[in-house]
């Protein structure tokens, strides 16, 4: 049996992800959000707009890396200015 190669940078993405639950969490708690619309096609409220927006920048990280020749780190950028544009404006 093999287990996941923990890497620096593999450690430090999963850490990001769960700082970033957590601080949707503690946000959520503090000040209840209500649905609005953006650009999405659907009323959102803040944990949606986060589930799709990394959702969508997974697929956009895939993409970039298996059509192009570009670096991982555009790859990144890309997928994280998404995020941040869905979460924005979403």
């Amino acid at each position: 049996m093999e287990w996941m190669a923990w890497t620096p940078i593999t450690a430090a993405f999963f850490g990001a992800v769960a700082l970033v639950l957590a601080g949707m969490t503690i946000w959520e708690l503090s000040s209840a959000c209500v649905e609005r619309r953006g650009f999405l096609p659907i009323a959102t409220t803040r944990g949606d707009r986060l589930f799709i927006g990394l959702l969508v920048s997974a697929y956009v990280h895939l993409l970039v890396v298996g059509v192009t020749d570009w670096s991982l780190w555009v790859a990144s950028a890309l997928s994280l200015v998404w995020l941040l544009v869905v979460m924005r404006w979403g």
